[in-house]
């Protein structure tokens, strides 16, 4: 059964989500909020306390590692350089995997280049194994914080094992990536070579006899062999090119020879043999990366289900380490049976809030001085006191205790109700129109049984205050009968004193001004005594700050405070 929340109660609760759902690092974590609709079966609340609990203690200091968490997809893609021969039972299914050309056989077999692999099974994780194995090696860091988080949850983790096998095919990753660069190194290589032929012939200084030039120009253009002391640069020039064809040889592991023996220099490439060493190399390389990833993927394959479950996991523990971040120095609330106490709750939306204590009904673990388990609680008090702060308090404390949250409160005590009505007044709204909306809603708040906590501010505020303490004494005489949980917000406190004898009516109050102007308040309600609403001190205020003929009005008002006997304190006038 679920918490019946009214419209404005259910905007506290929205606000809750707000807050929690602001800390959530992952957008997968958020789905899990869901499952905490406020509860209101006690064992389930219990529950839920408990998976807190348990879990708490085990989040701290996973945040860094969590915020690397992402679902692993396995996107299947289509492969040109292979093509699968395949029975009529698998025909279909092998046309319906589309990563690579199907022709129809005898049996099951996978040709790649001038390879043959036999498969037992059509499966695409035995096809294209790579899509897996490239895919998982992407995501190293997801799992290698994966194997952090589930070894701290749950004391292990499948992730180091996939992750041990992935690494494997680093290297054959490594030689990958270089053939597609292989263009761009032969070509910076090429620079290199010129550059180095320059700087060795730059050392040498030739003398020719006329007869010798005649003989270098003769041979070049016949073929004649060059002379000797020509013939050692020439050797010189060719040691660098096989030098270099060698360092391509360390990276590549391929014997590389593409510069032309035609011309020494510059030295050129030979891009006919340079394309036809790519695409050995690249059809190599793709039987290799086959190879190794299908060898890889037999053994890691049976746990790639559990893998997804390590990430669901990782997924709610985000969940919980926000719920945990956002309820820092939060209590469990225990659970009671007929009222709502608190001590030290702070609320959740106001910055550096006054800490409040406070009962509702019967809580025997609490004992304040003035309170006697009255389920029926009058709230009076100065304006702008924190009365209708504390309503919302006890709302906040409310829905995050049916939650199975921790609630804001140095400790806190609960009754799970069925539902939540809080009225909050609306400053907009006047008129028949509106006081007659105000008691359908009323009315159907108090319908029926059941066990429901009731939160209402300034009823008085759509009609007239002799109707409303008669209505609103009418009303709480009700909600007494029904043993509901009812705080009300009102000015009309010393009025309904004398209607309604099984209330306690509780007071905030305002002791004068601080030197900027604003109201000195103590938040913390006075338990059985009626507060004064001291509007004397917003008109001293007024008072205080206004000028010329404002100023003469308002001390005309503070004057008539004074004369009927009001404590008006610290006016200089």
């Amino acid at each position: 059964m679920k918490l019946k929340l009214s419209h404005d109660a259910r905007i506290i609760y929205k606000q809750i989500l707000k807050e929690v759902l602001s800390r959530i690092q992952l957008e997968d974590s958020k789905k899990y909020l869901d499952n905490f609709y406020p509860a209101v079966d006690r064992d389930e609340i219990i529950k839920r306390q408990k998976y807190f609990e348990e879990n708490f203690k085990k989040v701290d200091g996973l945040k860094n590692y969590l915020s690397k968490i992402r679902k692993i997809e396995f996107k299947l893609k289509y492969f040109p350089d292979r093509t699968l021969f395949v029975d009529k039972e698998n025909y279909e299914k092998a046309l319906k995997m589309g990563v690579c050309k199907v022709e129809k056989s005898y049996d099951n077999y996978l040709v790649i280049g001038r390879n043959r692999f036999d498969l037992d099974k059509v499966e695409p994780h035995l096809i294209v194994p790579e899509c897996y194995v490239l895919t998982l090696l992407e995501n190293k860091e997801i799992l290698e914080s994966l194997s952090v988080i589930s070894e701290r949850i749950k004391g292990e983790s499948i992730a180091p094992k996939i992750l041990n096998e992935v690494k494997k095919i680093e290297e054959v990753f490594s030689k990958k990536r270089k053939v597609e660069e292989l263009d761009e190194i032969v070509l910076r290589k090429k620079e290199e070579l010129n550059k180095r032929i320059e700087e060795i012939v730059k050392e040498y200084t030739l003398t020719l006899s006329g007869q010798e030039f005649l003989e270098l120009i003769s041979g070049l253009k016949s073929g004649y062999k060059m002379p000797e002391k020509f013939r050692k640069i020439e050797g010189l020039i060719l040691d660098e090119i096989s030098k270099c064809e060698a360092e391509l040889y360390d990276v590549f592991g391929y014997p590389i020879e593409i510069f032309s023996k035609e011309t020494i220099y510059p030295v050129e490439i030979d891009l006919k043999k340079l394309e036809l060493i790519k695409k050995q190399i690249e059809e190599d390389i793709s039987i290799e990366m086959y190879k190794k990833s299908r060898e890889i993927i037999e053994k890691i394959y049976p746990f790639i289900e559990e893998l997804k479950r390590e990430l669901d996991l990782a997924f709610e523990i985000e969940f919980i380490r926000a719920v945990k971040e956002m309820c820092n120095n939060f209590s469990f609330p225990a659970l009671v049976n007929n009222g709502l106490a608190f001590i030290n709750g702070r609320h959740l939306f106001i910055k550096d809030p006054q800490p409040i204590s406070y009962v509702v009904g019967e809580v025997r673990e609490v004992n304040f001085e003035g309170t006697k388990g009255e389920r029926v609680v009058i709230l009076t008090g100065a304006n702008s006191g924190g009365k209708t702060s504390l309503l919302e308090l006890i709302a906040q404390i409310q829905i995050l205790g049916q939650m199975g949250f921790p609630v804001n409160a140095e400790k806190a005590w609960i009754t799970p109700v069925e539902e939540l009505f809080f009225f909050k007044r609306k400053r907009s709204i006047y008129g028949a129109g509106a006081f007659e909306s105000l008691l359908k809603s009323f009315a159907k708040a108090i319908a029926g049984n059941g066990t429901k906590l009731i939160l209402i501010d300034e009823f008085e505020a759509v009609t007239e205050p002799g109707a409303a303490v008669k209505l609103i004494a009418e009303f709480l005489k009700i909600m007494h009968e029904k043993n509901y949980l009812v705080v009300i917000v009102t000015h009309l406190g010393g009025e309904l004193m004398k209607l309604v004898d099984f209330a306690r009516v509780d007071g905030i109050e305002a002791s004068g001004l601080d030197e900027k102007f604003n109201l000195i308040v103590d938040r913390q309600p006075k338990f059985g005594i009626l507060g004064r609403s001291t509007p004397e001190l917003i008109v001293e205020r007024l008072y205080r700050k206004s000028r010329g003929k404002n100023k003469e009005i308002f001390e005309r008002l503070l004057l008539a405070f004074k004369k009927e006997g009001c404590k008006v304190e610290n006016a200089k006038m």
